[in-house]
């Protein structure tokens, strides 16, 4: 098999394409031939060595990936060889991360791939989309007839979160910062679309909620975290899903409106609750409420610019790496 491992932590040149012997699945576990790898902002932070998840050297990056069972190992059931599956996390202490040809994965990590959906779409499943839920739904504790801003909206939790957003019944503005970004936006089914880089879209967002939003998806916090404050509506809650740095923001906005602001990190999901959130976004995979966007596929040895793509402004969907 082939897979890409880091030697070192640094920039996305310290990520080699390497060949490696085919992993076995030992007790309990499954091994999956992979089509497609998704990629996450949050692999790039781990590749250089600042993520509160620090791997062991050397490690394959990744927890995304879809594809078809082709192994079991003792003790499986309810699993076959032949499934179509999406995965989320592969097994620990095993060096075989989601950026490679094979993974491991015990059967809570694997995951039905609804024939309707694409491998490359499967591997855009499972960071955003739980991101997503969990977000929404578990702690800004969303509900029909509410407004919300989706700040971002046009990367794959922006795209995740306006789909959820819609079909749950919520008036969804979502923001972008180009054109094609905007229409992206518009077509998972926003009701409104604002660019972020236009002076005055605040203004606009208050506008088109009557008073502001009552919900607030932020992306990106040390830029914007302030601003939000300010356009909330009262009672309103703000969950931060991304952030690159310190703000400073003036608490008396919280008081005022008796504001919640709150965080969120994909790790913390576990047990119990990561298998409802599981369930939950299957049923929406399976009637065609949610479709995962792929903005790029690019070559498993590619993942380098990958990378380096991931974290450009304007994104489009889910970057995949092709093995």
């Amino acid at each position: 098999m082939f897979a890409i491992v880091a030697h070192e932590f640094g920039g996305p040149e310290v990520l080699t394409l390497v060949e490696q012997p085919d992993p076995r699945p030992g007790p309990g576990e499954v091994r999956v031939r992979v089509h497609a790898v998704g990629v996450n902002p949050y692999d790039t932070y781990m590749r250089a060595g600042g993520y509160a998840i620090t791997p062991e050297l050397p490690y394959t990056p990744g927890a995304d990936a879809a594809g078809v069972i082709d192994e079991l190992g003792d003790g499986v059931a309810d699993l076959r060889a032949g499934d179509r599956v999406y995965i989320g996390g592969t097994v620990k202490n095993r060096a075989y991360g989601a950026y490679a040809s094979m993974v491991l994965c015990q059967p809570h990590q694997v995951h039905p791939l609804p024939e309707r959906l694409s491998f490359a779409q499967g591997a855009a499943i499972n960071v955003p989309y739980a991101t997503a839920w969990r977000a929404l739904f578990q702690r800004a504790q969303a509900v029909k007839g509410e407004s919300i801003l989706v700040h971002g909206a046009s990367g794959a939790v922006g795209v995740a979160v306006t789909q959820m957003a819609r079909a749950a019944g919520l008036t969804v503005i979502g923001t972008a910062s180009t054109d094609e970004g905007a229409a992206l936006v518009r077509a998972q089914g926003a009701d409104h679309v604002v660019n972020h880089r236009e002076p005055g879209y605040l203004e606009q967002v208050t506008a088109l909620t009557g008073g502001g939003p009552n919900v607030i998806i932020e992306m990106l916090a040390n830029q914007n975290l302030d601003h939000d404050l300010a356009i909330l509506a009262k009672h309103g809650r703000i969950v931060i899903i991304g952030n690159r740095g310190r703000v400073e923001i003036d608490p008396r906005r919280i008081m005022g409106k008796e504001a919640a602001v709150m965080g969120m990190v994909f790790w913390n999901l576990a047990g119990d609750d990561l298998a409802l959130v599981h369930a939950e976004m299957g049923k929406g995979f399976a009637d065609g409420t949610l479709t995962p966007v792929v903005s790029r596929e690019l070559p498993l040895a590619e993942a380098a610019q990958a990378h380096r793509l991931v974290m450009e402004p304007g994104a489009k969907g889910k970057i995949v790496l092709v093995p």
